[in-house]
């Protein structure tokens, strides 16, 4: 997986059709998806449950892009290697999940995946300036983590602004998760993300068996980043 800061969109499959995730994902990344992203809640770090291990390895085969692992748990330390088997890509752990954030991203890293680090709405950007030379993908939460469908937060705007200038010309990934829509993706993108995490604004209006309008909406959320370039 070679870096690249052209703008990738990485439709999250919280909000596909739980009862057919292989078909569901084929289909968005035949749409243009460039990665898949995999929101991993515990009912404890964050107010919701979701996935596990072993529906990660059951969706691999079927992901030909990028699987894009969010862990949203906590401890999570004890839970890489496993994620790792399943066959992530990228592992993503919160900076709030774990007292020893170094520990965990040379974990990540150690098992053979690229490491990414989340910041929660409230949290800054000063405890992350020492761990720059550990992490490949930086993701900002412009909702509370936790559900699918919320408003985004634009005090979030300022941050991506201020994370793009720390990461200079370092290979880091800047992801945004939340509330991202045509009108929002562009004000990201102007801040510096290059990966954006979109849910319910790619799968809106498509099926497995009508999946013309999730290329649509990215092609929609794409061309007005395009546009305001």
């Amino acid at each position: 997986m070679s870096f690249d800061r052209s703008l990738k969109i990485a439709p999250s499959i919280l909000s596909a059709d739980f009862a057919n995730f292989g078909a569901e994902i084929r289909a968005v990344e035949a749409e243009g998806a460039d990665w898949i992203h995999v929101d991993v809640m515990d009912g404890h770090f964050v107010p919701n449950l979701t996935f596990g291990p072993p529906m990660c390895a059951a969706i691999r085969p079927h992901i030909k892009t990028v699987m894009d692992v969010h862990l949203m748990i906590a401890p999570v330390d004890p839970y890489i290697d496993a994620f790792a088997a399943a066959g992530a890509d990228i592992l993503t752990a919160h900076l709030e999940a774990g007292p020893h954030v170094h520990r965990t991203l040379q974990a990540i890293r150690g098992a053979g995946c690229k490491a990414g680090l989340a910041l929660n709405p409230g949290t800054g950007i000063g405890d992350i300036e020492h761990l720059l030379d550990m992490v490949d993908l930086i993701c900002v939460m412009t909702v509370n983590p936790g559900f699918g469908g919320q408003k985004f937060i634009h005090s979030q705007i300022e941050k991506v602004r201020r994370l793009r200038q720390m990461i200079g010309d370092r290979p880091i990934h800047i992801e945004i998760d939340g509330g991202i829509t045509p009108e929002t993706a562009p004000l990201m993108t102007q801040a510096g993300a290059d990966v954006l995490v979109a849910g319910s604004a790619v799968f809106k209006g498509g099926s497995v068996s009508n999946p013309a309008p999730y290329g649509d909406n990215i092609r929609a959320i794409k061309a007005a980043c395009a546009t305001m370039a």
